[in-house]
């Protein structure tokens, strides 16, 4: 198969497992999935879902999270990776949110990423997510996958988002990026598979003999 052949099959057949995509991060509003992004930086969607009902009770909107404070915001989070540099995030990004952005999220990349702990991976989920707007967030399940499935060299994230925004209709970015990701986990992952095993690998490369060395972000 050509690479563009390769992406075609891998939406059909993405589609076919995957018809719904639930965003996996539990969430009420805009600016509870801002908060459950943020938190899920080098942690499970599944821990962050088991800490987030407490805090989103404490704090549901910017104006409760700036009156918490770091210090209650790093207690509630403290079993996360990261929780200290996310606490003073949360802290600061609510108190911007207030005072430049009238306490509601910014819908666009530029105010997202101006927003502390919030880089292009966190304002495309947003974006994708909340706002609907065309956007392809790529985590370490879809840099794998892109290798694997011989879409991207894996150079680095941005490449790997350059060049999937290449071979998929922008229409199917949003939902696309969803389903790899589940795919990632639930097939594809980075032990079970070694790019011979899962279904799309071996109807990709039927013949490929030695597994592929994946570049990590």
């Amino acid at each position: 198969m050509r690479k563009q052949e390769r992406a075609d099959y891998v939406r059909v057949r993405l589609n076919e497992l995957y018809p719904e995509t639930p965003i996996p991060l539990d969430h009420t509003d805009d600016f509870t999935l801002l908060v459950a992004v943020l938190l899920s930086a080098q942690c499970t969607d599944k821990k962050v879902n088991e800490i987030t009902p407490a805090l989103f009770q404490a704090a549901p909107n910017p104006q409760r999270m700036k009156q918490l404070g770091e210090e209650k915001i790093l207690e509630l989070i403290r079993p996360l990776g990261l929780s200290k540099q996310k606490a003073k995030s949360l802290a600061r990004l609510s108190e911007m949110l207030i005072n430049d952005y009238d306490s509601k999220v910014p819908a666009s990349f530029e105010e997202l990423e101006k927003l502390p702990g919030v880089g292009h991976k966190t304002a495309s989920v947003v974006m994708s997510q909340a706002f609907g707007i065309p956007a392809f967030p790529v985590d370490t399940h879809i840099h794998r996958l892109a290798q694997r499935w011989g879409l991207s060299s894996g150079k680095n994230v941005v490449q790997t988002e350059r060049d999937l925004k290449k071979l998929f209709p922008e229409d199917s970015w949003n939902k696309l990026h969803l389903q790899i990701i589940f795919y990632g986990r639930e097939h594809c992952t980075a032990r079970a598979c070694d790019g011979r095993k899962c279904e799309i690998c071996r109807e990709l490369y039927p013949r490929r003999k030695s597994p592929v060395v994946w570049n990590k972000p």
